[in-house]
């Protein structure tokens, strides 16, 4: 494990929280990310950092990011999702928005509209040493990670997606990670 990539990806993960506290725009962290914050360490190396954020939100927080250095990179459509990169770390804010029954949906690009899990949101809070971070419940994390191939056909169950939900549903069967107070 690239411990120096961790650290720089904790940097930044503490960054965009500060962020996102300051202009008043909630986040949620998803992905592997999520996934260790919800365990408490680090598992492996990190390709990037997945985030959720509302779309209404989107503007606001793209530029305020980019006052802290953050560039735009090329990526899925700017409705759907913002590509960022800073220190060589790419991030990537996926934009949710509500539809007219108030669940939380995809909100933009060819699949707008299109549901995401129904607890997705539920109040988690996860925790790698002294950072806290909202990040998406640990059952929807596993229910994106299983169906991605079904979502989006053609791409492939990667091994690290796995690897993750059989640490998530170990986590969960045992009761969820002991942590000490903070």
């Amino acid at each position: 494990m690239d411990i120096f990539r961790a650290g720089r990806q904790l940097r930044l993960i503490a960054e965009v929280l500060a962020t996102s506290a300051e202009c008043e725009v909630p986040v949620w962290l998803r992905g592997g990310w999520a996934m260790d914050f919800f365990l408490g360490e680090v598992t492996r190396d990190h390709r990037d950092i997945d985030w959720f954020a509302w779309a209404g939100d989107a503007e606001r927080l793209g530029a305020e990011l980019a006052r802290r250095g953050y560039r735009p990179v090329a990526g899925l459509p700017p409705e759907q999702q913002i590509d960022l990169l800073k220190d060589g770390q790419d991030l990537s804010f996926n934009l949710i928005r509500r539809d007219g029954s108030g669940r939380v949906v995809v909100g933009g690009g060819p699949w707008a509209g299109s549901p995401w899990p129904e607890d997705l949101l539920e109040p988690h809070t996860g925790r790698i040493g002294n950072l806290s971070c909202p990040i998406i419940a640990p059952r929807a994390q596993i229910e994106i990670k299983r169906m991605m191939p079904v979502w989006v056909p053609g791409s492939p169950r990667r091994a690290k997606d796995v690897e993750d939900i059989a640490r998530l549903e170990a986590a969960l069967a045992a009761g969820g990670p002991e942590r000490p107070p903070p």
